[in-house]
């Protein structure tokens, strides 16, 4: 069947996937789940002591597929605008819709929700098959049933084993209007419409108040417009459209909204936010995609796409290392180091999961790439509440205690060195000074210093001092940075690694040592390694001005895409982590700090578009900067730049544009602003 292909926003096939695993996700932050799928999962709550916890399976009582007895035609949709997957049967006699969401703005809600249509003449009842597979069952939860709720079924339970010894057990509580075997459209009527409600929250009381919500929001009929009206509000600040490759723009698309999906809604004032793990939340149960640990990947390949757009979404990445301090300070003590060492694979107590201890004790660089996100968070927005009382200057200094307790002091070469660590690349363990490693603890200790003379924190000197003098690897024969002590040129690496100190990390190099890097180790780059890697090899070379080579890189990564609902595998063979939001965030990296040259510094947001052949416009709403709210237009040679009108009572800070030709530019709210394709940033109004 031929479907309409005008609006890349909807995915649409006339059969699901054959692999299960690239069913579309369906989550809000909150709550996640595979279409479909038996289990769900609920953020925060997981299952297993230490090494063994894990994302604790719940049972999905939305899981129900729909059949008739004649012959009919099928669709299937995921409309990205609104969140809603969409199973469509259609017959000479009627057709069925069987619409799925996670809802966008009360997260603690799943609804189900079913459309029979009468077609032609026949007056006839009309019955439409469910077949439900949900059992009151897991694994991970000893689930009991509850009185029934206001003709809903209940069932509540707590977790078996706690990630601390003696720790807390989560707590879940289901309510959902029970699934008939059939539905019936009456002969009198023309069309019916049904409502499943799933409400989930960690007491009666509360799963009780949500069910409440619902049932009043569909008594009213905004059930699902309040959903709707969630996602409209979300893509009005956050849109990534192009004009060039058709491929390209729903890859994008795909990638904003799962990884809008991961994060909560922009109204969530609970502080209950548990992270982004590489699978997301659909994904993560014992065995399978990191087991729903939370990585590096979080605070470096998703965190800055989602901050460029909304910082108070990024914020909750913020919060939720914060509410793990204890945990990273357990951490550290066991070390036998001092300050914060966040875990290499975290749940809720900060305190290290990760199934083989190796990782934990070696790969390090985590905690550099925590304090990396709370900088760029900084200059974002120069919101030191968030370093105050929001106690992240806690993560920042104890960070940096740990790094001045981690180095040694060669006497060789007036150096500090750290010994002993797994870099990014995996390949390689128990190596001394990863280039990547030491440059995230250098740019961590000075971000340190500098928060200290904002705050009047009287930092220790051996912050500057060890930032000053820990040893940067460089090979001044090849004019290179080896990946660590005594790589081998020439050997084989898993990941982007040494790379990334280019970009995201920003260290000082010459072109000509930013090109040695990228030519030394793009060819021996696992062709098979994970998702993200392409996207820092394609960044590399945008800013050398290299857009269709970076190109060429960039498309290496649709071999991840799976089709029909652009769903990407962490490896180019479909296997690995699946819904891989780390590699959707490399991806979009590409475009939004690659195309565009955004690059978050401390007194600007500089820029240096370059957009590939195949591109002909990009745009980019909801650029946030400094309070501010930005529209970008990149086509051709021209660059135009429209500042939004701020919201009511919100007094962001002026701006204006300054062009590497010494141009400048005021910002004026709803005034564009055009001038050709050069290098430039947007900074504060200089006052007059």
């Amino acid at each position: 069947m031929a479907h309409d292909k005008a609006d890349p926003y909807i995915f649409i096939t006339d059969t699901m996937p054959s692999d299960a695993r690239f069913f579309p996700p369906l989550a809000n932050g909150h709550l996640g789940w595979k279409v479909y799928d038996e289990t769900m999962h609920v953020g925060g709550v997981y299952n297993g002591e230490a090494g063994k916890c894990h994302r604790a399976d719940v049972p999905c009582p939305l899981s129900v597929t729909m059949d008739v007895d004649e012959p009919s035609q099928h669709t299937y949709s995921l409309n990205t605008h609104t969140g809603v997957f969409t199973h469509s049967l259609s017959t000479a006699n009627f057709t069925a819709s069987q619409s799925l969401y996670a809802h966008r703005y009360f997260s603690n809600l799943m609804v189900m929700e079913v459309l029979l249509v009468r077609q032609g003449a026949l007056e006839e009842p009309i019955t439409l098959k469910l077949h439900s597979s949900f059992t009151p069952h897991s694994k991970d939860i000893a689930f009991q049933i509850a009185p029934d709720y206001k003709g809903g079924r209940h069932i509540e339970g707590q977790t078996t084993h706690a990630e601390v010894p003696g720790g807390f057990r989560p707590s879940v509580h289901l309510i959902w209007t029970p699934i008939t075997p059939s539905l019936t459209l009456l002969p009198a009527q023309s069309q019916s419409r049904w409502g499943f409600l799933l409400a989930v929250a960690s007491t009666s009381e509360g799963a009780e108040a949500h069910y409440d919500e619902a049932l009043n929001l569909m008594a009213t009929g905004n059930l699902r417009p309040s959903h709707e009206n969630a996602w409209d509000e979300l893509w009005i600040g956050s849109q990534v459209e192009l004009s060039g490759l058709e491929a390209l723009s729903k890859a994008l698309i795909g990638c904003m909204f799962y990884l809008l999906s991961a994060f909560p809604s922009l109204h969530e004032v609970s502080g209950a936010f548990g992270g982004v793990s590489p699978g997301g939340l659909s994904n993560g149960g014992k065995g399978q995609d990191y087991w729903g640990h939370v990585f590096w990947d979080q605070d470096t390949w998703m965190f800055p796409n989602i901050a460029l757009f909304y910082p108070k979404l990024a914020q909750s990445v913020l919060e939720y290392r914060v509410r793990t301090i204890d945990g990273a300070m357990d951490n550290a003590q066991k070390q036998g180091y001092k300050g914060l060492k966040f875990p290499w694979e975290s749940a809720v107590s900060g305190r290290e999961v990760c199934p083989e201890d190796i990782y934990g004790e070696q790969e390090i660089h985590i905690n550099g790439d925590v304090t990396l996100a709370f900088q760029h968070y900084l200059y974002l927005t120069q919101d030191l509440s968030m370093f105050t009382e929001g106690r992240g200057s806690e993560v920042i200094w104890g960070v940096a205690n740990y790094w001045v307790s981690r180095v040694t002091w060669s006497s060789e070469d007036q150096k500090y060195h750290i010994l002993g660590v797994m870099p990014p690349d995996e390949y390689y363990y128990n190596v001394n000074n990863s280039v990547y490693t030491n440059t995230v603890a250098k740019f961590s200790l000075e971000f340190a210093v500098e928060l200290a003379a904002l705050l009047n924190y009287p930092a220790p000197k051996e912050w500057q001092q060890v930032a000053e003098q820990i040893k940067i690897p460089f090979d001044p024969e090849f004019k290179y940075h080896p990946e660590y002590d005594g790589y081998i040129k020439g050997h084989p690496v898993k990941q982007a690694d040494t790379v990334m100190l280019g970009y995201p990390l920003g260290l000082p190099m010459t072109s000509e040592v930013r090109r040695n890097d990228l030519e030394s180790y793009e060819p021996i780059t696992d062709p098979h390694g994970p998702a993200m890697t392409w996207g820092m090899f394609a960044v590399g070379w945008l800013e050398l001005g290299e857009a269709e080579r970076a190109q060429q890189l960039l498309e290496k990564c649709f071999k991840n895409i799976h089709g029909p609902f652009q769903v990407w595998s962490e490896s180019s063979d479909g296997s690995g982590a699946v819904n891989f939001l780390t590699g959707m965030g490399g991806f979009l990296q590409v475009v939004l700090f690659g195309y565009t040259g955004f690059r978050v510094q401390k007194q600007c947001l500089a820029f240096a578009p370059h957009l590939p052949h195949v591109i002909s416009q990009l745009c980019l709403r909801g650029v946030s900067y400094l309070g501010n709210k930005m529209d970008w237009l990149f086509r051709g040679q021209e660059v135009c730049i429209i500042l939004r009108e701020p919201g009511s009572g919100a007094k962001p800070c002026p701006l204006q544009v300054v062009l590497a030709s010494g141009t400048i530019i005021p910002l004026i709210p709803g005034q564009p602003v055009t001038f050709p394709q050069e290098a430039g940033h947007i900074c504060k109004l200089e006052s007059s």
